[in-house]
């Protein structure tokens, strides 16, 4: 068994997550390694990105490189069969506008930006390694077991453990910590397409989503003229195929006219996949000897692009969590403490609007908006990952859900259906082959 000299982190994963942690305590001069399962650059969705990831990518010094990879996304574009036209919601109407754009990113190259910048900055990176055991049983160090992808055993010393192994939810696992979302449950099924129809000038890289009557569809375009589409569903629907997943895709697609109409000259240039049960959490996210960031912690539907965001926001901020454990500074626990609080709130901010997104009251609200008392700024501000700054949601927020529960009153049943269609789906298995 191989075993690599000691450092200050392991860093297990080279997502955003964990591509950005290790990258700032490098910057901070702490001895890291990094393992990562799956060499890039590999396939990952995702690909929307938010704009106030910006600052996050201009701490790291990567917002140039992405830039060039990147189509600029300037806002959202909502659809709906129910509905007579589309809408579009600029980034630009939000609270605070000095965000007025994110990007579109194939993540193969985005996310191998970030692993290689991380590598510029002295982290040690190995690829094709997998953790398979953590031990914490002595104070102030654990060992790592893992092995290559030659199936040779590795081990490895190491102060603290930073989990970002992403769905495959490493030490929430080991830990048996996680637990599936016990408020939502959904499919994904997805591929990369050439020929989909898509917006010119400012609104070309706009992300669209669109209603169907068992979940939604998002169309995502790339730089290149290729375009990542997908649609998420309840696990009901999809063990309603017959035939291929592929057959039952495109017979999704023929059912949604806006969806017609945007892909009739589309033919996929990747094999259509899917993944299932989506949304899950751990109980525990920091302990004294290690951190769960990013999907490692808790993955929720991906209908507002919150997944990369919400990975850089944990990896970066809780960067300065680990540097504070290390130097054993007094407010190391205070800080952990505020950096879980910051983290579960975003997800709950995120959660009540995913929970509800395909309630009619809550489609009928974002096909007609509107900004009386600064609402529909508010709801941009959320959408556009101002989650964590000191930008003044709160009363627009309150305002928005105001309205949402006042229009599912006044059309109490089409709500009630659709919301035991919801709590079914939650209790349901998903089930993907």
């Amino acid at each position: 068994m191989n075993s690599s000299i000691a450092c200050d982190v392991l860093v297990l994963g080279g997502g955003p997550a964990g591509s950005s942690i290790a990258a700032v305590l490098a910057e901070k001069g702490w001895k890291v390694n990094l393992w990562e399962k799956t060499p890039h650059p590999r396939f990952h969705i995702g690909e929307s990105l938010l704009p106030h990831t910006v600052p996050y990518l201009k701490q790291l010094g990567v917002f140039e490189e992405v830039e060039r990879i990147g189509l600029k996304k300037f806002g959202a574009e909502v659809m709906s069969p129910y509905h007579d036209e589309p809408v579009t919601l600029y980034f630009d109407e939000a609270l605070n506008k000095a965000y007025p754009y994110a990007f579109q990113v194939r993540r193969a190259e985005f996310d191998n930006i970030l692993l290689q910048n991380c590598q510029k900055k002295g982290v040690q990176v190995r690829e094709g390694l997998e953790a398979k055991d953590v031990s914490f049983s002595n104070p102030g160090q654990a060992m790592i077991h893992g092995v290559t992808a030659q199936g040779e055993p590795m081990r490895q010393q190491t102060r603290y453990v930073v989990d970002a192994t992403g769905r495959q939810t490493f030490l929430a696992n080991q830990l048996r910590v996680k637990h599936r979302n016990p408020n939502h449950n959904s499919a994904g099924i997805f591929g990369h397409f050439k020929g989909v129809a898509r917006h010119s000038g400012k609104d070309e890289g706009n992300i669209s989503l669109c209603w169907f009557d068992h979940g939604w569809f998002w169309i995502i375009p790339f730089h290149d003229g290729v375009t990542s589409v997908g649609m998420v569903c309840w696990p009901s629907y999809l063990k309603s195929r017959i035939g291929t997943l592929e057959e039952f895709f495109w017979q999704t697609v023929r059912s949604c006219s806006p969806m017609v109409d945007r892909m009739k000259d589309a033919e996929a240039i990747i094999p259509i996949v899917a993944t299932g049960n989506y949304s899950y959490q751990s109980k525990v996210m920091i302990g004294s000897q290690f951190m769960m960031v990013g999907d490692a912690f808790a993955f929720i539907d991906p209908v507002f692009s919150s997944g990369v965001h919400l990975a850089l926001h944990s990896g970066i901020r809780g960067a300065e969590v680990v540097d504070a454990c290390l130097h054993g500074h007094e407010q190391a626990e205070q800080k952990a403490r505020q950096f879980e609080r910051s983290v579960r709130q975003g997800l709950k901010t995120y959660s009540w609007f995913i929970y509800r997104f395909t309630q009619p009251a809550f489609r009928n609200l974002f096909m007609s908006p509107k900004n009386t008392f600064r609402i529909q700024e508010g709801v941009m501000s959320i959408l556009a990952g101002d989650l964590f700054g000191n930008t003044p949601t709160q009363r627009p927020i309150l305002l928005f859900k105001f309205f949402y529960f006042l229009f599912s009153m006044l059309d109490l049943k089409a709500n009630l259906v659709q919301y035991r269609k919801r709590k079914h789906a939650v209790e349901e298995k998903s089930v993907v082959s």
